[in-house]
């Protein structure tokens, strides 16, 4: 069967399929594929991108909250200092709603120390 495939142009060459479907999910902005063996075969599941801005106009978060989320999709990453600055906030508030975003499962902070944490899109693993 893989070999009608190749001849008939839907593969280029051999074991390097995933490889490359891992290469454009991430050069997309997409979540990576989730690879399970399941009775003897393999069941690839695709997930679909829910850090859109209409899709975020759908959930019970506000226009900071977008904007964020917005903001971590295009540089991988977000600080509460930078969430300060793009709301124009103070720690306090901005803590809530970051804490509040990871509560609802939307991002997920990543380091210990105040100034070595920063918060990244869930699932992401910190990538653009």
């Amino acid at each position: 069967m893989a070999d009608t495939f190749f001849r008939a142009g839907y593969i280029e060459s051999w074991g390097r399929g995933i490889e490359k479907m891992l290469t454009a999910f991430q050069e997309a902005g997409l979540p990576e594929p989730i690879f399970e063996e399941s009775w003897g075969g393999v069941m690839v599941t695709l997930l679909k991108d829910i850090y859109t801005e209409v899709h975020l106009r759908t959930l019970d978060i506000n226009e900071r909250q977008i904007r964020a989320i917005l903001f971590i999709k295009e540089h991988g990453s977000i600080t509460n200092t930078a969430y300060q600055k793009l709301n124009n906030l103070g720690k306090t508030f901005s803590t809530t709603e970051l804490i509040d975003l990871s509560e609802k499962q939307l991002i997920e902070k990543v380091g210990t120390t105040s100034r070595g944490t920063r918060y990244v899109l869930k699932g992401r693993n910190g990538h653009k």
